[in-house]
């Protein structure tokens, strides 16, 4: 059993003892102190959040659960049922509410779930609000509302229809584009939410035929829903056997997205921020963020276009605050998470499709071809752990201290630039674990950096007094 509080809300497994997995008695108290953290913002106004959850077996349970704790609050509900984490986001601020709860544990396999909590901009909450939160939750200091002021709930299902029709309205979204290319598209939705918004995305879009797999919203995920490329035979597969010109994949809360090429071979999840951007900088003069553990490949499309590349610490809330203070076009993360500001600051999947297919369009020739047009590089993802007497603040400082010559980055662990390589180390909030990103233009020269950095690292320990 595993329950993880954190400043962007609460994830665990489902079962086992309250505190040691996400209980029932979890799920009221985190939610309980969530409402009452909204009430004290706005004490004169009656309160409205909007809720939505994935396709996960437990959803019903943690929906019912949360709904009612908020409503014991006096907060009034608006309930998408099930929706996705970027559709919650766009609901909030054009319901006018003061905030959301995303019920989703993200890639998480099904025997997770999650509380991802939204401010009254649809945008996760910061760390300061979040800490606010976690003290409330801790302190147990709730009011519960009497029962002539309990909360009402109401069900809204428009916002698939909605999220849609702003994304065709988008000026870089261009439907006659695509539907002139005839596109054939294989989608994997992993058996939640993704299932019921893609294919109708890409009708709305004029994609001619879409082959599903794995739509059906039940919550039972035919494979490991990260979409990482060891979980993604099936979909390779499909691609070539139906002559797609695509294979798209999104994970369960479909704010990630992962692309097949027509070969069956993968765009990269790295990749998938920097052919979208690509697209928006030909179109759109201007900034790009991602975080230090993403490929350096945006920095040189962005630098190519005429723009500034701005690295922000991970997670992101960290992307989003950047891109605001950069006034960056397009931002995201390297796992296949798009922030397009045109629409609102958040991963949005759906986003992502509409504006890599109206690239793919005009491009004219197969994916695997524009993935070619890309700096190659390659990430080697690794990790040390250490045991819980080894100060890792003072690791990272000797590392920092023995590459100084080098250009280092502090935002966020220490990240050091060789050339157009980089190794990033960041510390776990958790554990004493030391994680490891070194990218190269080869991936053997990109592992051997991370193991150079390692060997290091272990230098270091082995020199400190026991």
């Amino acid at each position: 059993m595993a329950l993880i509080k954190s400043i962007s809300g609460i994830r665990g497994t489902i079962g086992g003892k309250p505190g040691d997995g996400l209980s029932p008695l979890d799920i009221v108290k985190f939610t309980a102190a969530y409402g009452t953290w909204l009430k004290s913002r706005n004490a004169k106004e009656k309160i409205k959040v909007v809720i939505g959850r994935d396709a996960r077996i437990s959803g019903p349970m943690v929906e019912g659960i949360v709904v009612s704790t908020l409503q014991s609050l006096g907060i009034d509900i608006i309930n998408l049922g099930l929706s996705t984490t970027p559709t919650v986001e766009i609901a909030v601020p054009l319901e006018k509410a003061h905030g959301g709860i995303i019920l989703t544990a993200s890639h998480n396999p099904k025997q997770w779930n999650a509380l991802k909590l939204l401010n009254e901009n649809g945008e996760f909450i910061s760390g300061t609000d979040g800490a606010e939160v976690l003290e409330i939750a801790e302190k147990e200091n709730f009011e519960f509302a009497d029962v002539n002021h309990l909360g009402k709930v109401s069900y809204n299902d428009s916002y698939l229809q909605k999220h849609i029709d702003i994304i065709l309205n988008l000026k870089l979204v261009d439907k006659t584009a695509i539907e002139a290319r005839n596109f054939k598209v294989v989608v994997d939705a992993v058996n939640s939410t993704g299932g019921i918004f893609i294919p109708a995305l890409l009708k709305a879009l004029g994609v001619k035929e879409v082959i599903e797999l794995h739509c059906e919203p039940s919550g039972n995920f035919a494979h490991n829903p990260e979409p990482l490329p060891e979980h993604l035979t099936e979909i390779s597969a499909a691609v070539k056997k139906h002559n797609a010109h695509l294979g798209i994949v999104v994970d369960p809360d479909v704010d990630r997205l992962a692309l097949v090429c027509e070969d069956g071979e993968m765009f990269g999840e790295e990749y998938t921020l920097v052919a979208v951007a690509d697209y928006v900088l030909k179109h759109t003069k201007g900034n790009t963020v991602s975080n230090l553990s993403s490929t350096r490949a945006l920095r040189d499309i962005t630098e190519a276009a005429g723009g500034k590349y701005f690295a922000s610490a991970v997670g992101e809330v960290n992307v989003v605050e950047m891109m605001k203070a950069q006034n960056a076009v397009i931002g995201g993360e390297g796992n296949g998470g798009i922030i397009y500001p045109k629409v609102h600051y958040g991963r949005d999947a759906l986003v992502g499709i509409a504006l890599f297919l109206t690239h793919l369009a005009k491009f004219g020739k197969p994916v695997s071809v524009l993935r070619q047009s890309y700096p190659d590089y390659f990430i080697s993802k690794n990790k040390i752990e250490l045991t819980p007497d080894i100060d890792v603040d003072m690791v990272l400082n000797l590392i920092k201290r023995k590459y100084e010559k080098q250009p280092i980055n502090t935002v966020d662990g220490v990240k050091i630039e060789f050339d157009k390589e980089w190794v990033h180390l960041r510390k776990s909030n958790t554990e004493p674990i030391i994680r490891i990103y070194a990218e190269s233009e080869s991936m053997t020269t990109a592992n051997n950096l991370a193991e150079k950095i390692i060997q290091d690292i272990k230098e270091i320990i082995k020199k400190q007094p026991a």
